[in-house]
């Protein structure tokens, strides 16, 4: 056979393979009672008219249970998975990316102890020895131990239990712990029942800094470009919408985050929405977001929550659809 012949063979053979065709739906995992503009879009419809795919949603209680279910291919895309775990997934060698920045909230996710103890920042060693429930390998995980290590507690001083944050609030209205660590809705009544040690405010001044990101599968994401940027794009359009007209979303958002309308203002009231300007600078994808993956995965290295971390994450973190959103 010719060079020529085979050239053509090659190109018959190439012609006649099919591209890889959109799904026709697609899996995606939230939080209840964690209001976010999107949802908006969520109840209207506008995912699947702007996508052209069915779009299913599940509610998670927990980001791990999120890459547990990316792991097995359940879900194609996590909104607002907490930066632990997708520390501990990545970490793990999981085909995970960071794609957006789902919400920065210091204000919304922290530890809270029992009204009766009457602990505060000032006497804080007297922890020692007191039941904490805390979602293991969440943001509100490393929270808990950093703030430990702000008031240089040692964490095999207290006896920590794995509770989901609707479990922990309801153990600390029992009096079954003394220490609820969480978000959201359960952070809410958590606090009927108690008092934080340390405000958003003094958390960040501290160095904690609490904030999700949007995640998606790699080889998904890779496969389907388009459709992940259509995804971010009704997202961003959402957020834009809520900062121009945040009222008319309170009504929506509360019905389907299953949270009152008061609850649901004072869950946004606490929440951070960066535009795609700043989510794509140096603070954020451009360098800031893989820095700190980095820092949290080698805290959770040296306090014995996974056994190691990448060398680094930039390979975890792709801002590409993002900037697609940004030349649409």
């Amino acid at each position: 056979m010719s060079r020529l012949a085979g050239f053509a063979t090659a190109f018959v053979a190439l012609a006649a393979t099919p591209l890889l065709a959109q799904p026709e739906e697609i899996t995606v995992a939230y939080f209840l009672e964690w209001p976010l503009p999107f949802e908006a879009a969520k109840v209207d419809g506008s995912f699947e008219r702007d996508l052209g795919v069915k779009v299913n949603w599940r509610a998670f209680d927990t980001g791990v249970a999120m890459s547990a279910a990316a792991a097995s291919g359940d879900v194609q895309v996590l909104i607002s998975q907490g930066v632990p775990p997708f520390v501990t997934a990545t970490s793990a060698g999981q085909d995970l990316k960071a794609i957006d920045i789902a919400v920065s909230y210091s204000e919304n996710d922290n530890c809270v102890v029992r009204k009766d103890l009457e602990i505060t920042k000032d006497n804080v060693a007297e922890l020692e020895g007191k039941k904490v429930g805390v979602p293991l390998g969440t943001a509100a995980h490393y929270g808990f131990l950093k703030q430990l290590e702000y008031f240089k507690i040692d964490v095999s001083k207290l006896q920590v239990v794995d509770l989901t944050p609707p479990d922990a609030a309801a153990a600390i209205a029992q009096g079954n712990i003394d220490v609820f660590c969480g978000w959201g809705g359960s952070l809410a009544r958590a606090k009927d029942y108690g008092n934080v040690l340390l405000t958003g405010a003094e958390k960040e001044a501290a160095g904690i800094f609490v904030f999700d990101v949007i995640s998606a599968p790699g080889a998904f994401a890779a496969e389907n470009p388009d459709l992940v940027a259509k995804f971010l794009k009704v997202i961003n359009d959402q957020n834009n919408a809520y900062a121009a007209a945040p009222d008319g979303f309170v009504p929506i958002l509360a019905k389907d985050s299953g949270l009152d309308e008061d609850g649901t203002k004072a869950q946004l009231a606490g929440f951070a929405l960066p535009t795609i300007e700043e989510k794509l600078s140096d603070k954020w994808l451009g360098g800031g977001l893989q820095a700190y993956l980095k820092g949290v995965a080698d805290f959770f290295v040296s306090t014995g929550n996974i056994p190691s971390a990448l060398d680094s994450y930039d390979g975890v973190v792709d801002s590409s659809y993002l900037e697609a959103v940004s030349k649409l």
